[in-house]
């Protein structure tokens, strides 16, 4: 009996040793000490309780501010997840000393709190997960619209009243695990308030949705924003996912579509240990060059390097226009948008981009013409109403329903008119039916898959075009999704106020896409051509599978 639970505790002890948790030993950076002489800036606590974007929270932060700001600068921003970590006042005081980070103003932001009326009988409501691990824009808001304009309000003991920079060059943001997403994903809602993000065992897993960032990255193109990740192969590996894995992928994400990224990885778990030991070496990457600013390289999605341009971005055309209508194009390439001020009101966007009053937009409607050559002459058109459905107008004057179940929106044709492309407005998917040979449409299937936001569970599909290899542009409220022939998102666009109202192709070569956003109006030269349903057929390259 002895000699057996000898033998048992014998072979089970390199497995429980191989299950122990390595020890983390880091060497100490010099900027994570306290050195005599080194001016040491000031720590301000507050509490903040006044929150619209998320009502009844309250919370603590710190603002640190060195030694060496002078109020007639504005100074630079780091914004941190969970409150004070890393070391990081001690670590500014020393990169700051050394110059090897610039002036930067702190700001330690805890997660909200709602409290219960007593909390000897009741739980507080613990927002931490709700505000960090979502995607979507409100936390960068809260942080942009509330914590920055009352860290303004405060001063430090000495009487300086606090300036912070509003260029996003000058800001950065960091936190750990939950902190890591909220922060990268402010600075992903906001390049244009946030260039800097440090990570440590970032959760881009799938406790709200964030494990959808990885793929993401890939489909847009590289927004101005430089990456510390850092993590630890004993991480979290659990029902929402594994971490260490999902930080690797967003390295190879990252690379792959153009950012600088520097990534760390240990044998660690799911602690602040590595991180802390080497914040001063993420914090001299992630300031190197100040104030250069943060640049991208091209990303290696094969969608977006075929169909844009070196150098050609998005121009904004007009954001003084009253009107929110469908934009449509002639067969000369113009291109008009409906005032919905003006019964027949309408303005023309001319090919130098000024855009002019007419008394009458060009005639349109909803339906689908398919005029091409050699094509019998026919109408799809789509009729809203309780009871939805799609009815094909013939030649021969029939008419021929099909019964649908869902709201039809914007519609499009394939290039080969064999093909029609129809959006369910309320809903994530495209539906493509093939026209039989009176023209109308049969065997529907929800065919394209589309991303939505994360405050919304429909795409809110506005308009459509193909062009001539048979992508589909489709007007979204995450901005503009291509989708290959297969119904597969290769790439995103996003534009100022995410929801794109309408589109078309339009110049003389159609190879100028028109975006209508609210009240702005934008363009963009593009490496293809918008088909239309006057053109003749084009049959595209067979798809990759």
């Amino acid at each position: 009996m002895y000699k057996s639970l000898l033998t048992i505790i014998c072979l089970l002890f390199p497995v429980i040793a191989f299950a122990q948790t390595p020890v983390e030993n880091y060497p100490e950076d010099p900027a994570s000490v306290e050195h005599a002489g080194v001016p040491r800036g000031e720590i301000i606590k507050v509490t903040f309780e006044n929150s619209k974007i998320y009502p009844g929270t309250w919370r603590e932060y710190s603002i640190y501010v060195p030694a060496q700001y002078d109020p007639a600068k504005p100074a630079c921003v780091w914004v941190n997840q969970d409150g004070i970590q890393f070391k990081a006042p001690t670590v500014f005081d020393n990169l700051i000393n050394s110059k090897e980070m610039p002036v930067t103003i702190g700001v330690f932001v805890t997660p909200g709190q709602v409290r219960a009326a007593d909390e000897m009988t009741a739980l507080n409501r613990y927002n931490r997960s709700f505000e960090y691990d979502g995607l979507g824009d409100a936390y960068a808001c809260f942080i942009l619209e509330e914590i920055l304009p009352d860290v303004e309000k405060h001063k430090t003991k000495d009487g300086r009243a606090i300036h912070l920079s509003t260029h996003a060059n000058d800001r950065g943001i960091g936190g750990s695990s939950s902190g890591a997403i909220a922060a990268f994903n402010a600075a992903w809602e906001r390049p244009d308030a946030f260039s800097r993000v440090f990570s440590s065992i970032g959760t881009y897993t799938a406790l709200r949705g964030a494990d959808r960032v990885p793929s993401l990255i890939r489909k847009y193109e590289a927004k101005p924003i430089r990456v510390f990740l850092q993590d630890g192969s004993n991480d979290l590996n659990i029902y929402a996912g594994d971490w260490f894995k999902a930080n690797e992928m967003m390295e190879r994400s990252l690379k792959f579509a153009g950012y600088q990224v520097q990534a760390i990885y240990g044998e660690g778990g799911h602690n602040g240990k590595m991180a802390t030991a080497y914040f001063p070496q993420a914090m001299r990457f992630l300031w190197k060059d100040h104030p250069q600013p943060v640049t991208t390289s091209p990303s290696k999605n094969d969608m977006l390097k075929a169909i844009t341009i070196p150098g050609q971005d998005w121009e904004l055309v007009s954001d003084h226009l009253d009107f929110l209508g469908k934009l449509v194009s002639n067969a000369n390439g113009e291109v008009f948008a409906r005032n919905v001020g003006l019964n027949e009101g309408a303005v023309k966007i001319s090919a130098d981009g000024r855009v002019e009053a007419v008394a009458k937009m060009p005639k349109y409607d909803q339906d689908i013409r398919i005029t091409a050559k050699n094509r019998s002459q026919y109408r799809v058109a789509a009729w809203f109403g309780p009871y939805n459905k799609l009815v094909a107008k013939l030649p021969n004057g029939k008419s021929q329903v099909v019964k649908i179940r869902f709201n039809p929106g914007a519609m499009a044709l394939t290039p080969d008119q064999s093909q029609l492309y129809i959006a369910d407005f309320a809903s994530h998917w495209i539906w493509l039916y093939r026209l039989n040979s009176e023209g109308a449409p049969v065997d529907g299937q929800r065919y394209g898959w589309l991303y939505t936001p994360d405050d919304a569970d429909a795409a809110r599909t506005t308009a459509m075009q193909c062009d001539t290899a048979g992508r589909v542009y489709v007007a979204t409220n995450m901005g503009i999704q291509v989708l290959d022939q297969v119904g597969r998102v290769n790439a995103i666009f996003p534009l100022p106020g995410r929801q794109v109202e309408s589109l078309c192709f339009g110049g003389a070569n159609f190879d100028m896409l028109y975006v209508l956003c609210r009240d702005k109006l934008y363009r963009r030269k593009l490496n293809t051509k918008g088909i239309n349903s006057w053109d003749a057929l084009v049959k595209p390259a067979k798809p990759k599978l």
